[in-house]
């Protein structure tokens, strides 16, 4: 099975192309607000994975040397959701916010997809 830093390698890579999906439809669709909402949520969304890949690492370090176990940044990955839908609700005139709850879920669905793909090819 891959490492949680090759997993999130080829997640960034996705999420690139998905971002630039969504700028051409920000830019030549009518639905500018939702694609804006799109491109901030799956931004923040991300970033959370970022900060999951980065606790995990340290989790996984910190029961290799057998020392106490922190957390796996679950607050602050909260947070940074609660941040991405305050800036949706803050600019509602220019950014959806169901769509922008929708961006936060993306990478996450990525992942699913990807992981589920993986085991198919492989078992």
């Amino acid at each position: 099975m891959d490492g949680l830093r090759e997993i999130y390698t080829r997640l960034k890579k996705m999420i690139i192309f998905i971002l630039a999906f969504y700028v051409i439809g920000w830019g030549f669709t009518s639905y500018q607000e939702v694609f804006a909402g799109l491109i901030i949520g799956t931004l923040f969304g991300i970033y959370n994975m970022w900060i999951l890949v980065r606790r995990m690492e340290k989790f996984d370090r910190a029961v290799a040397e057998g020392s106490k176990v922190r957390s796996l940044g679950t607050a602050l990955r909260f947070a940074s959701g609660v941040a991405a839908v305050a800036i949706a609700i803050l600019f509602a005139e220019h950014i959806h916010l169901v769509s922008t709850v929708i961006g936060l879920m993306v990478p996450y669905a990525l992942l699913l997809t990807e992981r589920i793909v993986y085991h198919v090819k492989h078992h």
